[in-house]
């Protein structure tokens, strides 16, 4: 990578924030650390980071919680660390807006390779306008703008929230307690969830009764095809 990029790495354990320096520095990246949440949000602030390698268990304010408050201001590449590989976790992280779920026990240059491929990804959707193309559907990242077959439709802000999170994690389930707790503050039943996924595919699909891009998943939730 011709650029170079700071990373900022969170996590209690001074043993593997300070290995994980070592392996992204040989690799020519600024590294910054913080040892909990408190310290990561004073380091962001100080400047630009350009990557977050988050642990998820920590005392106070856990990586989960950390990530819910950057993402209310910024679209900072997170990559979360955990020792727990369940995809409860992993799909509570991505929804949360993390972009990769990594556990403890993949090696420091596997963690590294998982880094510079998010900052790829980055740059490219910067590239290109953060656009999302599934073919009929194409949706703007920096406008919130939506398009079916070239023609913008009309999204409410929620309808909208859920098709993006859809969107950027293809094939993924979110069951409806995951889209409860992260949409309506747990408030709410699946009828909730269901008033809403209908509504959207009224607006994107061809035929609703036949959905091509969210799915059921029969007794768990839904899941974006993206194919």
């Amino acid at each position: 990578m011709n650029e170079t990029y700071t990373v900022l790495v969170v996590d209690d354990d001074h043993h593997i924030v300070e290995l994980l320096r070592d392996f992204l520095e040989v690799d020519g990246f600024n590294v910054k650390t913080a040892n909990n949440g408190a310290q990561a949000l004073a380091v962001l602030k100080q400047g630009t980071i350009d990557c977050l390698i988050l642990d998820v268990m920590m005392p106070g304010l856990n990586g989960f919680e950390l990530c819910r408050q950057i993402r209310e201001e910024s679209d900072v590449p997170i990559l979360f660390l955990s020792a727990r590989g369940d995809d409860v976790d992993k799909i509570r992280g991505l929804s949360l807006g993390g972009d990769d779920y990594i556990v403890k026990t993949a090696s420091p240059g596997e963690i590294v390779a998982r880094v510079k491929a998010v900052l790829r990804r980055s740059s490219q959707g910067e590239k290109n306008m953060k656009v999302l193309d599934y073919g009929r559907l194409t949706i703007h990242l920096s406008t919130r703008e939506v398009m079916i077959e070239g023609k913008k439709i009309s999204l409410t802000p929620k309808e909208y929230d859920l098709l993006r999170l859809f969107a950027e994690h293809p094939k993924f389930v979110f069951s409806y307690e995951q889209l409860l707790e992260k949409f309506w503050e747990g408030i709410g039943d699946k009828h909730t969830v269901r008033v809403h996924i209908s509504r959207l595919r009224e607006k994107i699909e061809a035929d609703p009764n036949q959905p091509e891009f969210i799915t059921n998943e029969w007794g768990i939730g839904y899941r974006f095809k993206g194919e």
